[in-house]
């Protein structure tokens, strides 16, 4: 075999046993089989949280949508607290597991509250 057949075959077999396994690490949801965190919505609508409550996994955010026609809503929780606003998203990411209510201070008379349960 020629140099040139003989290098090419060499950074071939490079490539490959390095992409091969990337690619099962991939296939696996990241490095070491590692769960890739997820973004999870809920809508503020009819002062109300929609989904009410939410089960996410650690490391997971979860991103509150303004939908109520301009009504002013906040979302506060233990450790987190949007601003009062008519419309936009606030977004806090989960990093340890537990049960984590939240109302909006504004509507909590009118039962407008919620729940992230964190896995």
């Amino acid at each position: 075999m020629s140099f040139k057949r003989t290098h090419a075959a060499l950074v071939l077999c490079a490539v490959a046993a390095i992409a091969l396994p990337a690619a099962a690490l991939a296939g696996a949801g990241g490095v070491g089989g590692a769960r890739v965190a997820q973004s999870h919505a809920v809508t503020l609508k009819n002062t109300r949280f929609h989904p009410g409550t939410l089960s996410i996994h650690r490391g997971d955010s979860v991103t509150w949508l303004w939908r109520d026609g301009g009504v002013r809503h906040n979302v506060t929780g233990s450790g987190f607290h949007s601003r009062t606003q008519g419309q936009g998203s606030f977004t806090v990411r989960f990093n340890r597991a537990g049960t984590f209510n939240y109302h909006c201070t504004i509507h909590v008379e009118e039962g407008m509250k919620g729940k992230i349960v964190v896995h």
